[in-house]
């Protein structure tokens, strides 16, 4: 699933082409939406909210899109040929000047303006965003103490933006095994900063980094690099199931630099 600041990009990217300019036509894949026409309507603006997309539509409106694990937009210029099959296609909003396709979106529906909270208001924080609040993402996280660390920072209600491969790097980072419970992290605030500072430096590129390597295979410490030496030490990466078996999500972690209070690596 794309972390917050590939979303952030996207809307940038999408509010860079598209605002400003009036819809010539549009084409909604999703039988809710099929019969819809904003036709003439100006693009205002598309801003990102944590991993959500909302794409402003004249006074009233405003496109809601969630990417998922495989959604992606692209941007096309007349007669440019789609990058993805048309069949992937959910949305397609043309103006004079750009084609955007929202291809295997995992969440598309049209809402009034005036009711954007009923979609994204449930979010905590948004790392990228500019109401970012630092001190209430350390609340957040810390409501529920037993909670794991790993659990806390990619529940989207505490801070909007962290998936699966920054939780793994963050904890990583700060040599928390992700499997640590809430109360046992010594520096909370330390890890929401690490958080943001992450994501700003990346939002801007194409292959994220928390290396500072950007050369193919060496961007990540710990992510997708089970049973690899760990880069600090050597020690093997481990992986594992974390969450609730409905939500399970694989973490990684490195037994030497991120030990659980009270071990020893094997």
């Amino acid at each position: 699933m794309p972390e917050g600041d590939t979303v952030w990009r996207t809307a940038h990217h999408l509010d860079q082409a598209l605002s400003g300019s009036v819809l010539v036509s549009n084409d909604f894949r999703v039988p809710a939406f099929a019969t819809l026409d904003l036709a003439g309507r100006p693009v205002v603006e598309t801003v990102s909210r944590g991993k959500h997309l909302l794409t402003r539509i004249g006074d009233d409106v405003t496109l809601h899109t969630h990417l998922k694990m495989e959604g992606s937009w692209h941007l096309y210029r007349e007669g440019t040929a789609w990058r993805r099959p048309a069949h992937q296609a959910r949305v397609v909003l043309r103006t004079e000047t750009w084609t955007a396709v929202g291809f295997s979106l995992g969440v598309v529906e049209v809402v009034d303006r005036s009711a954007e909270a009923d979609v994204v208001g449930h979010l905590g924080p948004d790392l990228l965003g500019p109401d970012w609040d630092a001190a209430e993402a350390v609340r957040r996280l810390s409501s529920d103490p037993a909670r794991s660390v790993g659990e806390a920072l990619l529940d989207q209600r505490n801070l909007a933006g962290v998936g699966n491969m920054y939780m793994a790097e963050l904890c990583f980072l700060l040599g928390l095994d992700p499997r640590l419970p809430v109360r046992d992290v010594p520096d909370l605030p330390a890890l929401v900063r690490q958080a943001r500072r992450v994501l700003e430096a990346n939002k801007n590129r194409v292959q994220q980094t928390t290396t500072g390597d950007t050369r193919r295979g060496r961007q990540l410490w710990v992510y997708r690099r089970d049973k690899q030496p760990c880069r600090r030490c050597g020690t093997p990466i481990r992986v594992a199931m974390l969450g609730p078996d409905t939500q399970e999500r694989a973490s990684y972690w490195c037994p030497r630099c991120q030990p659980a209070p009270g071990s020893r690596p094997d």
